[in-house]
């Protein structure tokens, strides 16, 4: 308890008093080997059961607090371990409350969030790129960038293991995946090809299925003013006109008929028009948030529209045939005499220095790109480049590494070839017509 008093000293929340508490303990009692965490299980334990009155805890603070100030110097020195402790109380919405029992709480939770990651990390790491989830788009909360700020320490370990970009990439979007599941943000695992459900909104389906009621009755009275007397056409002529004190053997029935006739197209013209200004704001809606999520897809969405022909498609054979042929095969091109002229004009140039890539850098290059722009076939938004710093001196190695050695990753070279179908109006068979 001296060395409880000691190293507590006038502090009323934290933990960073048990590394002081520590080396004051083994000061006092050198033989005892005991950790930090046991020293702050025995204090706990002693406060709770009482096995000292007050009288006499208020005697030994009083005997350690004098001696503390002769050993200021040291506790300075002891090591800080809760640098990150309030990022994390923010990120997890804990409450910051000068107890050690919250302090347990926290430890607690970036254990939680540590098993999160590395979760997380395991998953991706073997997962092909066009199966990873599509990273959402999260809010730039406070809350949120304590989480990220939290995990930024955490990939240290990871990241002095990774070998080469692609497993860089690996550990990075783990994290971000990881990050995600913290925070709450919807991140669906089947894969970036999933689409939003088209479900239908409860009341338009109310409305069309009016528009189809008004509609069959229109059809009933129109062939009623015809002359057609059958039964179940008079019951429904009946059955429109019920309450209005309006009887089919008046003379004016047939202005009766066309005027209800009337009404019942300008409803159906209110549903139509309500139905498109929905169907327009949905539009204009869904464009919005794919153009902050991928603006590539709605470029081509808006440039490419898609096109139903009615005729039959191409031969899968002969389509992967034909750009087999003009991607894999290698080909000798024979350049001609200019060639010669410019290696020998170029031949005074003199030659660029070394390019050296730092940390620095990375962060510049990643501090001008923006957040949420569309990403390439990894996934990996510039936002978790910046919030994840702790990557910037791995890239920096790695990226000098493939400049140096004149060689890139796959990741960074492979492409997807999309087939856009094209009017089949103009009634070619070449796949590239389709």
């Amino acid at each position: 308890m001296r060395a409880y008093y000691r190293a507590k000293g006038e502090e009323t929340a934290g933990i960073a008093y048990r590394a002081r508490m520590h080396c004051f303990f083994a000061e006092l009692e050198p033989s005892i080997p005991v950790t930090e965490q046991n020293l702050a299980d025995r204090v706990r334990y002693i406060m709770r059961s009482k096995i000292f009155d007050d009288a006499e805890l208020e005697r030994l603070r009083r005997e350690a607090i004098p001696s503390s100030n002769e050993l200021a110097t040291a506790g300075d020195e002891a090591p800080q371990a809760t640098d990150q402790l309030p990022r994390v109380e923010a990120a997890m919405d804990l409450p910051v409350v000068g107890d050690s029992d919250d302090d347990e709480m926290v430890s607690h939770e970036l254990e939680q969030m540590r098993s999160i990651l590395e979760e997380a990390i395991l998953e991706t790491r073997s997962m092909p790129l066009e199966n990873r989830p599509r990273l959402p788009r999260i809010p730039l909360s406070k809350r949120n960038r304590a989480v990220v700020r939290a995990l930024n320490p955490m990939l240290v370990t990871y990241l002095e293991a990774s070998r080469d970009l692609c497993e860089t990439d690996s550990v990075l979007f783990g994290a971000a995946v990881a990050a995600c599941r913290i925070i709450g943000a919807k991140l669906p695992m089947a894969g970036r090809a999933t689409k939003q459900s088209s479900a239908i909104p409860a009341w338009r389906k109310r409305i069309e299925d009016r528009i189809a009621k008004a509609r069959a009755l229109i059809g009933r009275l129109i062939s009623f003013r015809s002359g057609n007397n059958r039964p179940r056409v008079v019951r429904t002529v009946r059955m429109a006109f019920a309450g209005t004190n309006i009887s089919l053997s008046q003379p004016d029935i047939t202005q009766k008929l066309t005027e209800r006739i009337d009404d019942l197209k300008q409803k159906i013209a209110a549903w139509g028009k309500r139905i498109r200004r929905f169907t327009e704001r949905s539009r204009r809606f869904n464009q919005n948030r794919l153009f902050q999520s991928d603006q590539k897809r709605l470029y081509k969405s808006l440039e490419r529209p898609e096109v139903c022909g009615a005729g039959p498609g191409p031969d899968q054979a002969n389509t992967v045939a034909f750009w087999r042929g003009l991607w894999s095969e290698p080909v000798n091109h024979s350049e001609g005499p200019w060639t010669e002229v410019v290696a020998s004009q170029c031949a005074s140039i003199t030659p660029m220095d070394p390019v050296i890539i730092t940390p620095d850098d990375v962060a510049e290059a990643v501090r001008r790109a923006p957040n949420w722009k569309s990403p390439g076939l990894d996934g990996l938004h510039h936002y978790w480049l910046k919030g994840f710093m702790v990557c910037h001196a791995v890239l920096a190695r790695q990226f000098q590494e493939a400049l140096n050695q004149k060689s890139l990753p796959s990741l960074f070279t492979t492409g997807i070839t999309h087939l856009v179908p094209k009017d089949q109006a103009q009634g070619s068979d070449d796949p590239i017509a389709r």
